[in-house]
């Protein structure tokens, strides 16, 4: 039986997919599926078996086409504080800061909440069909779960604005070469395209990657300097098992067992 009612959750190797299942819906982010994509992200991350994590969505139209308006349409300023707040810890921030690498597979519309999820992953993957956008001031909103910093640092800010302000919807070669998505893939070989990257992934060090993570994360903090933290997870992995595996196998000449 199924731990989640909106999820398909699949460990393929070292990879956990999870898979958005609300195709009827085209995928949209409601309350329980936050909540069960929390779940899935925190159980994967202490999984010491996987080594990468894949965000896509069900069917072949939609990753995920947004959030729920109907969960929010009738909130006050305060509910709609506590909205963006709450959803920012529970999942986008989560995603973000977590250990294992998230791919983004972006199968078709990835709008709004969608895209916001996309964008707090470390790497995504778009098929040529994608659409990508944050429609929310169409509606008297703005992105709240991140958006319009994740997309200002992807893009830089004159994009950023256009994209925002004229709620419109870009196509994947547009997101490419605007920096939104590492790579554009015909549909039919999201998956192999996504297994090989993180292939190369899990062929390297986790305890590394989630020190690089860390690093990468604090470029643009407030409050934080990014080249002390690189210093210091730089440090640590002087303490490593995987260290003295790298550092011996590169003297030796062969390839390091991770």
């Amino acid at each position: 039986m199924s731990l989640y009612t909106n999820l398909l959750v699949e460990q393929s190797h070292k990879i956990q997919w999870i898979t958005i299942n609300r195709p009827n819906q085209l995928n949209a982010l409601n309350k329980v599926t936050i909540e069960e994509l929390h779940k899935a992200i925190v159980t994967a991350n202490q999984d010491k078996e996987i080594r990468v994590i894949v965000l896509t969505g069900s069917g072949e139209k939609s990753f995920v086409a947004g959030a729920d308006i109907k969960e929010f349409a009738d909130f006050t300023p305060e509910q709609g504080k506590n909205l963006a707040r709450e959803g920012q810890e529970k999942l986008f921030n989560v995603i973000e800061q977590s250990n294992k690498p998230v791919i983004a597979a972006v199968n078709g519309f990835a709008l709004g909440g969608g895209l916001e999820l996309a964008m707090a992953s470390h790497i995504r993957i778009a098929t040529s069909n994608a659409k990508l956008g944050l429609p929310e001031v169409s509606l008297g909103v703005i992105p709240g779960y991140g958006g319009t910093q994740r997309l200002t640092a992807l893009v830089g800010k004159g994009k950023a604005n256009e994209i925002i302000f004229t709620a419109g919807m870009i196509g994947a070669e547009d997101a490419l070469r605007w920096g939104l998505v590492n790579d554009v893939c015909d549909p039919l070989e999201l998956k192999e395209r996504v297994e090989k990257l993180a292939a190369k992934i899990c062929a390297n060090s986790s305890t590394a990657i989630e020190s690089a993570i860390r690093a990468v994360n604090a470029q643009g903090t407030v409050g934080v300097n990014g080249f002390n933290v690189e210093i210091d997870e730089f440090g640590k992995c002087f303490g490593t098992p995987d260290f003295v595996e790298g550092t011996t196998a590169f003297l030796e000449k062969r390839k390091p067992n991770f």
